[in-house]
């Protein structure tokens, strides 16, 4: 019985994981370089590596969805990765530079392959939704509701364009005014749109991979994708919102936004993700 249910459950997970999961490693070994790395150009780099490897590896079974589910896949790693780029080169940003140079260089070293491959396998299941939805066209499985990858992508191309908005927005206004706060564009309506523009982006490529989950591992293993990546923005909106609060907290303007201008979600009124548990900080 064991053997048989070990049996099902490789046969649910597409062979083509294991090189996805190959590329994830060899992008984000950028980390070593830097620790942050791990989790900002080798986020980055990796989800676009794997987007193009899926559109190599399925060539014969892209569909014009699909080709748009990879493409996004692809643009949202290239601008992720070229905005942290320029990002680096800023004065203003300097101060985190140095804030995540210093928290990095006390990571042990024996604790950077953990990392490393917990990162990876990640990235990995992140992007499984798009994997699933090939792998189901290669073996001309039944593809289910078409409305859903509809959707989907109409939900994570909003998200991308949200976040693509809001870092564009901030790097203006920080360019002019690299001592306060932004406060202009989206950020008047929530304080962290570019967060909540890539939470959108991943929510909606899970939706676009709806009709492909017909194994509970495909359910968990995306599942597992969207909802780490979900607690890892949340928990960068706190490592924000406490760092803002340091810099800016004794300008009674700053005080006033914050307590009227919601954190993550707007039209919701949370101002602040400062007492919520947030399992991946």
């Amino acid at each position: 019985m064991l053997a048989a249910l070990w049996t099902d459950w490789i046969a649910a997970i597409p062979p083509q994981a294991g090189i996805l999961l190959g590329i994830a490693l060899l992008v984000s070994a950028l980390g070593f370089f830097r620790v942050v790395w791990f989790v900002s150009l080798g986020y980055a780099g990796s989800v676009s590596a794997i987007a193009l490897a899926l559109g190599w590896l399925f060539w014969d079974a892209l569909t014009p969805w699909s080709a748009l589910h990879g493409l996004l896949l692809v643009i949202y790693g290239v601008r992720l990765g070229s905005y942290l780029v320029r990002r680096e080169l800023l004065p203003a940003y300097a101060p985190a530079r140095e804030d995540a140079k210093q928290r990095g260089a006390g990571v042990k070293l024996a604790v950077k392959p953990m990392i490393w491959a917990s990162v990876a396998l990640l990235y990995v299941l992140m992007t499984a939704p798009l994997l699933l939805v090939l792998a189901d066209a290669q073996a001309a499985a039944p593809s289910g509701l078409i409305v859903t990858q509809l959707l989907g992508l109409a939900i994570a191309a909003t998200g991308l364009g949200l976040e693509a908005l809001a870092d564009h927005q901030k790097s203006s206004y920080k360019a002019t005014n690299p001592k306060r706060w932004c406060d202009v564009g989206l950020y008047r309506w929530v304080r962290c749109p570019n967060y909540l523009g890539e939470m959108t982006f991943w929510v909606g490529s899970w939706v676009a991979g709806l009709s492909a989950y017909h194994h509970w591992l495909h359910w968990l293993a995306t599942g597992v994708g969207l909802i780490c990546i979900e607690l890892i923005m949340m928990g960068s909106t706190k490592r924000l919102e406490s760092g803002q609060k340091e810099r800016y907290g004794h300008h009674d303007d700053f005080v006033r936004y914050t307590r009227t201008v919601p954190v993550l979600f707007p039209f919701v009124p949370v101002y602040s993700l400062e007492n919520v548990k947030v399992y991946l900080e």
